[in-house]
């Protein structure tokens, strides 16, 4: 697993905000890509996480998150690399796909 350089990050995060509006993308915030997904009530939102929850154990890639009622804002970054890595976006496009 490596670190992401500058470029190849504008790239996947280009690439898995393309088909969403604009006030549903990720963001880039020093070296996390974040995003607050918003569910029709909390039990939506749980078991979104509880999907998520089985990915992130597949891919050995764990999120950081806060759920509070509907909401669950969403925190990736690789401690590994001390950075984004390919595992973050791939579990951002899981993240996605599931919602």
């Amino acid at each position: 697993m490596t670190k992401l350089n500058s470029e190849q990050i504008n790239q996947r995060l280009t690439s898995l905000n393309e088909a969403l509006p604009e006030s549903e993308q990720w963001a880039l915030k020093d070296d996390t890509i974040t995003k607050t997904f918003t569910f029709k009530s909390f039990i939506r939102a749980f078991g979104w996480m509880s999907q998520i929850a089985i990915w992130a154990e597949k891919l050995r890639h764990h999120p950081e998150w806060f759920n509070v009622y509907n909401r669950v804002e969403v925190t990736l970054t690789t401690h590994d690399v001390n950075g984004l890595s390919e595992l973050d976006f791939e579990l951002a496009e899981k993240m996605e796909k599931f919602r």
